[in-house]
């Protein structure tokens, strides 16, 4: 299996501590991307992919700003790479955003009635005993 292409400069110190579990997310993604999707519905089809999106920038963020394990000039490498969504990672710093699942969640122009994503919505103040799904990404509730 070819490796993901990266830029010609080399990756700065660190890498190789997280080298492994980046590229087990990697071929994750790889095995979702090539799975195949008969009898799902169109949206279903990504709904892994998203999680693993949402995985691997999960652990860039946890290892830099919760642990402190890897240094910025890594993070920033990761960053321009694309290992790790910037946008996303910049939301979850912000109060009410910690537990966010994608970008699509929070965005209003994508619903009929200009309001977030059912996901968003607090689970005490929905129907009891009812399941949901976001329609995005399948998140079951990231509301924080």
């Amino acid at each position: 299996m070819p490796k993901v292409r990266r830029s010609r400069k080399p990756p700065p110190d660190g890498w190789e501590l997280i080298e492994p579990t980046i590229e087990e997310l990697d071929a994750k993604m790889r095995e979702h991307e090539a799975e195949s999707h008969e009898g799902k519905r169109i949206v279903e089809a990504v709904w892994p992919i998203f999680k693993v999106h949402h995985q691997k920038s999960r652990y860039i963020y946890d290892l830099y700003y919760k642990r402190k394990a890897i240094s910025r000039e890594l993070y920033d490498y990761c960053i321009k790479e694309k290992i790790a969504d910037a946008s996303l990672i910049a939301k979850w710093k912000k109060d009410g955003y910690e537990r966010l699942c994608c970008l699509r969640c929070i965005q209003v122009k994508d619903t009929n009635f200009g309001t977030n994503c059912i996901c968003r919505v607090p689970r005490e103040k929905l129907e009891e005993m009812k399941i949901v799904e976001c329609v995005h990404c399948g998140c079951r509730g990231c509301s924080g």
